[in-house]
């Protein structure tokens, strides 16, 4: 079976679990006198879909600005011209893009191939024997909270509806929405990265040769405290702590890279 078939339609699976569990609970925690006005549902708005495009973007940025600053301060420290500053910040972007997209590409394969491991397990499993599948993700919902009876038949219901999508769920954590995806990972850290590291180099183009160094250092800086500011921002966190780990970091590598480059003056 394809990993893509594994999940049809997670959202239907979802909210036949929740069905069950609304009716049976609406009659012992929902029943209310007759005139009473209705219950209004707000819509929650969770950031865990953001987390997968959300990570390789803002680490493809976040090296691409810190890396290619770092590499032309190291140049200009040791007394590089404009031409060998530029050309190492153009080969440091195009070396670096391409090593994020080939790392994240690797690694976030290495997850789809064991969720596609885990789910043939899972597909034969309920092949040869459904029942024991059916009572250990009974087990699972008896632990989450739910009565024997009650856990079991949610386990039916989901299982009548898509049994590998529920166990790929709620055994093995998989779902629609957080499931590894290689192509849409490296496309995104090498484009956040060519973003991120043309902050430097473009600075590197327009600043006078006097003050390349320092407007360097300064902008990378800034762009790095927004940067993080609006990652944690999108992902819930404290902007103010976001922006100083990121902005310490970047001020360590670049402090660090052009040291060396003084060394060779």
């Amino acid at each position: 079976m394809r990993h893509d078939d594994a999940f049809p339609d997670s959202g239907q699976a979802a909210s036949t679990g929740d069905v069950i569990l609304a009716e049976r609970a609406r009659a012992a925690l929902f029943a209310r006198p007759s005139g009473t006005p209705p219950i209004l549902h707000h819509k929650e708005q969770h950031r865990t879909h953001r987390t997968g495009w959300l990570r390789a973007a803002v680490l493809g940025a976040n090296d691409g600005i810190v890396s290619t600053a770092s590499l032309l301060l190291g140049i200009a420290a040791a007394h590089g011209t404009r031409g060998a500053i530029l050309l190492a910040g153009v080969a440091g972007l195009v070396a670096g893009a391409m090593a994020m997209a080939s790392g994240e590409y690797v690694s976030v394969s290495s997850q789809a191939d064991t969720e596609r491991a885990d789910l043939e397990i899972e597909s034969k499993g309920l092949e040869h024997d459904g029942e024991a599948e059916r009572e250990e993700l009974t087990a699972i919902y008896v632990k989450r909270g739910l009565e024997p009876g009650l856990a079991r038949e949610v386990a039916e219901q989901l299982m009548a509806h898509d049994a590998l999508a529920a166990h790929a769920r709620d055994e093995l954590g998989i779902s629609e929405a957080l499931r590894a995806r290689p192509f849409e990972a490296a496309l995104a850290s090498a484009g956040s990265f060519t973003v991120g590291a043309a902050v430097p180099l473009l600075t590197a183009v327009f600043a006078a040769e006097s003050n390349v160094g320092p407007l360097i250092a300064g902008v990378s800086l800034v762009c790095l405290a927004l940067l993080g500011g609006l990652a944690a921002r999108a992902g819930g966190a404290s902007v103010s702590v976001g922006a100083s780990r990121v902005l310490f970091w970047g001020s360590l590598a670049m402090g660090m890279t052009a040291g060396v480059g003084a060394l060779f003056r």
